[in-house]
């Protein structure tokens, strides 16, 4: 099986010219297969030929993750193959389980790397060296997938060219081979900067009539950001977080200060909206990230407004709205593209955690910021995610970040929800924590209680944040807690570290029947568990979901806490409301068939 789907690799990746319509349209009548790749041009003509089979991947990518996830339900339209993926029963048969798709991506960047000649230069700048790295960083991007979806997984880094070059023996490599391999060659090109075009560009209307525009600055895979995740998955906490500090640090992005628009208003009337000075007076509207061009977006698949202009989705429809239909009204939620007959439900473990966390604010009756009280209203963030319909369904969904037609695999609060990951199993649980609660700043800092001085100099030296050279680049600082949830930030809020790390430890022990250690293994684990929950809150339907919990689930297992396989029990008890037809406790049932 695995020839076969090298030979159809083989004559299916190979780079060819996009039509002269197509998103990611090169305008270029040359033959893209040529060896010599002398022009300077045909570096942008290459990385758009690559960045074209991402597109082709990209639907298959989020359904695997997001349907073998937690937050996902099926319904009584399912089709069966996505019902095969929720139930762990999807066989080499199933439509969404090809590996053929990531190897077409591989063998392309393979071929631009052994041929491009990075020597070419304008005045004294390597013009061909930001699409050379672009094109490694994408390759580790695909073969991080393969890994995560198929455990051991054929590897090569030549092209294959030929039927014989398909035919050979290649090694087959876990995310720990692929690793080992791929990061000391990315690590090279840490801070590179990846490949600009000029400004948005045009890529057709939309049925609805607006104009999509493509940012290509967006559409790129920045290097840290792909070799932070293959340390992530490896367990290299430390060089984890390092190479996500350095993208935050080139980058100067700083924990924004989000907030979910009329969402606190619509739920409890404008004459009761409590003062929250945060989210009346400042801050940036949270559902800008999925936007035509989204404002916290740091890496998206814009896919085509119809088949005339490239490559299409069918997220949007899978997820309760046709992208692609011509709507009756253009802001009516009775319209035309909202679809009852949607296959993909939020689960109820995704809206009960929604519901369980507490919102945050400033009293009407307080003049000052040292009072701040809670009440269960729930992570506002849930009324950005899913927009609640009027159908004949009165449990209607559908969900927000799929009503522009792009899909995103890079977000700010991507990049500091896993380097708080990396914090934590780094051993600073503490840090990790404050990327949720204050976000990480001198100030909040200096202010934090809950912050042991030994974190403080690791935040100054290691991953410096604090140093003299960077506090002013990270002057001010939000938790990302905060965005769905109000004022988490400072020491009058009630959302405090011993209190939620206390009562997450707890539930564990409640739930998995395991007794505390009470040392900072306990607290590690409990903070992990919040960073999951957040995950879940933040980059809901996104299409991580799957591979988040089986990373941190590896995790647990090398840390060895309550036991060896604990990470397994974890994961299996999170899934076992999809009644699954394997058992989850055993890892070498989290992967798909390799066809």
């Amino acid at each position: 099986m695995k020839k076969i789907f090298f030979i159809a690799a083989l004559f299916g990746a190979l780079l060819s010219a996009t039509s002269c319509s197509d998103i990611l349209d090169t305008k270029s009548d040359r033959n893209v297969y040529d060896p010599s790749l002398s022009e300077k041009t045909d570096s942008m003509f290459y990385t758009l030929g690559i960045l074209k089979g991402v597109q082709q991947v990209i639907d298959q990518n989020v359904l695997i993750n997001e349907m073998r996830g937690d937050l996902t339900a099926t319904n009584s339209n399912t089709e069966t193959a996505l019902r095969q993926l929720a139930n762990f029963s999807a066989t080499t048969t199933n439509k969404y389980d090809s590996a053929y798709l990531y190897y077409r991506i591989i063998n392309n960047c393979n071929y631009y790397i052994a041929h491009r000649d990075t020597t070419l230069l304008t005045g004294s700048r390597k013009v061909s060296m930001p699409e050379y790295v672009e094109a490694k960083a994408i390759r580790a991007w695909a073969y991080i997938q393969l890994a995560k979806n198929y455990d051991k997984v054929p590897f090569y880094t030549q092209p294959v060219t030929s039927i014989s070059e398909a035919n050979k023996n290649y090694p087959e490599l876990d995310i720990q081979g692929i690793c080992d391999e791929l990061a000391p060659d990315l690590a090279q090109y840490a801070g590179y900067a990846t490949p600009t075009y000029g400004d948005n560009q045009s890529i057709g209307s939309t049925n609805s009539g607006s104009t999509k525009e493509v940012n290509y600055s967006k559409v790129m895979f920045p290097v840290d950001l792909v070799l932070g995740d293959l340390y992530l998955e490896t367990n290299q906490y430390e060089k984890a977080a390092k190479s996500y500090f350095n993208y935050i640090k080139l980058h100067r992005i700083a924990s924004r200060d989000w907030y979910v628009g009329g969402a606190l208003m619509n739920v409890m009337g404008s004459s009761s909206v409590p003062r929250d000075f945060r989210w009346l007076n400042s801050g940036t509207n949270w559902t800008n990230n999925f936007s035509m061009d989204p404002i916290g977006c740091i890496t998206y698949v814009p896919m085509a407004v119809n088949k005339l202009y490239g490559t299409v989705t069918n997220l949007p429809k899978l997820f309760g709205y046709d992208y692609y239909a011509v709507p009756k009204t253009s802001t009516s939620t009775s319209s035309s593209q909202y679809l009852d007959t949607r296959e993909i439900d939020p689960s109820d473990t995704y809206i009960n955690l929604n519901a369980s966390q507490e919102y945050y604010y400033y009293p009407s009756t307080s003049q000052t910021k040292d009072v701040v009280n809670a009440v269960a209203l729930g992570d506002f963030r849930r009324y950005g995610t899913l927009i609640s319909i009027t159908k004949n369904d009165s449990s209607f969904y559908s969900v927000n970040k799929y009503h522009q037609a792009n899909i995103y695999i890079y977000r700010e609060a991507t990049v500091y929800l896993r380097l708080a990951e990396a914090l934590n199993r780094a051993g600073y649980p503490d840090a990790a924590f404050a990327i949720l609660k204050d976000g990480i700043s001198v100030d909040a800092m200096e202010n934090a209680t809950y912050v042991k001085p030994a974190t403080i100099q690791y935040l100054t030296t290691t991953i410096p944040f604090l140093s003299d050279e960077n506090k002013t680049l990270f002057a001010t600082s939000y938790g990302i807690h905060g965005t769905g949830c109000g004022i988490t930030e400072g020491a009058f809020s009630p959302y405090q570290m011993d209190n939620i790390v206390g009562e997450k430890i707890q539930a564990i022990s409640d739930k998995y029947g395991v007794q505390s250690t009470g040392t900072i293994n306990d607290t590690i684990n409990a903070v992990e568990d919040l960073i999951c929950d957040e995950y879940a809150l933040e980059l809901a339907f996104e299409g991580t979901r799957f591979g988040d919990l089986t990373r941190l689930a590896r995790h647990k297992n090398a840390a060895g806490l309550y036991s060896t396989d604990f990470g397994n029990t974890w994961l299996a008890a999170k899934l076992a409301y999809k009644h699954p037809v394997v058992d989850l406790k055993q890892e070498s049932n989290w992967y798909l068939p390799l066809k």
